[in-house]
């Protein structure tokens, strides 16, 4: 029989034991745990033709990138092509077949995938009417008040969910169209019409001028809240 010094130390060492496995459980466990891997929907893989495999869009082409786009956004982008409330033959052949559930996981998808930096960016406008623009507006003190762009879209241009996207580094070519497209009805998804009213008042300088200034401008950071 044990003696009683003996079954002490046994029961330290037992209880010793048992602290130090669960400690490990503990320390497996936070070690393993990795947030979980975005899933791409199937139509995804039809988006990447034009928007990139890492959806960063395409300069050249004039794509826009999504990554890191606001879901209520995307979502609602989704539906306009659908609708025809925003107009382009390309999306609406790909949006007319999209269920609620579909364009909701292509918006939570796109939204999850980070905002990589481009190797290089375009040089800034000689000027600063875009950047005046957007900082501050024009027209202040006339009919055609212009408000600035930053006021919704949030500073650096990175966007503020759940309504505004982030312009920083999309292509010159898609901004300066999605302006004009706003001008002339082409787009009108929105029942404010806050878009509409203020492409309207701009001119083709100015629209241009946007457009160059949040082309240069970085798309990594945080986005507006």
């Amino acid at each position: 029989m044990k003696s009683a010094t003996q079954l002490r130390h046994l029961a330290a060492t037992i209880a010793a034991a048992a602290i130090i496995g669960t400690a490990g459980i503990a320390t497996a466990a936070t070690t393993t745990a990795t947030p979980a891997t975005p899933v791409a929907p199937p139509q995804v893989a039809q988006c990447a033709g034009c928007h990139g495999a890492n959806g960063m869009g395409n300069p050249v082409a004039g794509f826009p990138a999504l990554a890191g786009q606001p879901t209520a956004y995307l979502e609602h982008q989704l539906y306009a092509f659908k609708h025809g409330t925003r107009r382009n033959a390309i999306m609406k052949s790909f949006a007319t077949g999209l269920t609620a559930a579909d364009r909701k996981a292509i918006a939570t998808y796109y939204n999850s995938l980070p905002v990589v930096a481009p190797a290089s960016l375009p040089a800034a406008p000689s000027d600063d009417l875009g950047k005046t623009i957007a900082l501050h507006g024009a027209g202040v003190g006339t009919a055609h008040v212009i408000p600035a762009c930053a006021s919704c879209h949030a500073a650096g241009g990175l966007g503020r969910a759940p309504a505004f996207p982030r312009l920083a580094g999309q292509p010159e070519q898609y901004l300066e169209a999605q302006l004009i497209d706003w001008r002339k009805g082409s787009r009108n998804e929105s029942n404010l019409h806050l878009m509409r009213n203020i492409a309207k008042d701009l001119t083709a300088q100015q629209i241009k001028a946007v457009a160059q200034y949040y082309a240069s401008l970085p798309p990594t950071g945080t986005s507006g809240s």
